[in-house]
């Protein structure tokens, strides 16, 4: 007997390529525990959690105040088009409507509750793949919803650290859907809070989220980027693109811009801010010029003992990592990828606007640019 869900299924694949009915796994992928034994949580208090939009974070609690608890999050998969660059559109996939997706903060021994929503006007199938969970795909495979379905998963964050999650529906749906803009990450910290090199505790005064992501918009015969109607329509050139392995563009937080301008990060001298930063799909080299990473996790996981005074550090593809830095003068800074092909021509550049007072023992100016005697000076600098 065909069911409902079973129809679903095969028009969400329909709606997307055919070319997808030809390899598409993600019926096989899930996975049926109804048989498992129960798991009696009643005693245990529930709290529940409203996420905000990147860069910024819900509130929460650096150093856990009571004892384990099932946090409660929702999420709501919208389907929808996002400008990346004035000239430039994508048929995104989104949790929550953004790009990235919210990040969640837990503590370790905490229980992570997602009720996650698949609106009836999506196309797509979909489901949420957490790096920092253990089984079952990561739940993907609990978690496969069709256009019109919701599912609840729970999950223990048994690790801590900061870790990806991402849409994971089966076959080349995977990438399609990551490079679409479904991804997020989420922060699972330690309960007695971060810890230096030397095991002392730390703090930060402000949070930001930075997601990275590549896309792949195919031009048209103009040249001019194409622009569809739905993400079905868009799929088969945007796999062309995908499949060169070389993005048309490279970003934070879903479009060139986005944290540049008025919507630049701030912070105060004296501050000390922690970057999260994740990247889905591609490796990726955070920088932030000016300023250093005084602590950094470059894995991502607060078991391991952070680096001190990195210049650039190193994000693996499909993982996230956090730095800590505290602001020590005032001004603009460019927190980029340094690749700086991606950087400055393809976007993956925002800015840290930081208020204070200039300290000359830091950084002087002994000299403001002035004309020299070309015929006299200089010449002392070749060796």
């Amino acid at each position: 007997m065909l069911t409902r869900r079973a129809a679903l299924m095969g028009a969400a694949l329909v709606a997307a390529s055919p070319y997808v009915l030809k390899t598409s796994v993600a019926a096989e992928e899930v996975m049926d525990t109804s048989g498992a034994a129960p798991v009696n949580l009643s005693a245990m208090t529930r709290r529940k959690v409203k996420l905000v939009a990147p860069p910024f974070v819900h509130a929460h609690d650096q150093v856990a105040t009571v004892g384990p608890q099932i946090i409660e999050f929702e999420m709501k998969i919208i389907e929808k088009e996002l400008q990346v660059d004035e000239d430039a559109w994508i048929q995104a996939m989104t949790f929550n409507g953004s790009v990235p997706g919210p990040l969640m903060v837990v503590h370790e021994g905490d229980y992570v509750e997602l009720t996650l929503f698949n609106p009836p006007e999506n196309m797509m199938q979909h489901n949420i793949d957490f790096h920092a969970a253990t089984g079952a795909l990561g739940g993907g495979s609990l978690t496969l919803v069709n256009p019109g379905e919701k599912a609840v998963l729970r999950f223990k964050a048994t690790r801590p650290g900061v870790f990806v999650y991402h849409c994971a529906p089966g076959g080349p749906m995977i990438p399609w859907h990551v490079v679409s803009g479904m991804s997020g990450a989420i922060m699972v910290l330690p309960r007695d809070g971060l810890k230096d090199h030397l095991g002392q505790p730390v703090s930060y005064d402000r949070v930001y989220y930075i997601g990275e992501n590549d896309f792949y918009i195919p031009r048209g015969e103009d040249g001019a980027y194409m622009r569809f109607a739905d993400a079905g329509e868009s799929y088969s050139d945007t796999l062309e693109v995908m499949n060169g392995l070389i993005p048309s563009h490279v970003v934070f937080n879903g479009r060139v811009g986005a944290l540049t301008g008025d919507k630049a990060l701030e912070a105060e001298q004296g501050e000390t801010v922690l970057f999260i930063h994740s990247q889905a799909n591609r490796d990726t080299r955070p920088h932030l010029i000016g300023g250093h990473g005084d602590l950094v996790w470059e894995t991502g996981k607060f078991n391991n003992p952070p680096e001190r005074d990195l210049e650039t550090w190193f994000i693996r593809g499909g993982s996230a990592g956090a730095a800590l830095y505290t602001f020590l003068q005032p001004g603009v800074y460019a927190y980029v990828n340094h690749n700086l092909i991606e950087a400055v021509n393809l976007g993956a550049t925002a800015h840290v606007i930081v208020g204070g007072d200039w300290n000359n023992d830091l950084m002087e100016q002994v000299v403001a640019p002035v004309e020299y005697d070309v015929a006299h000076e200089g010449r002392s600098a070749l060796p």
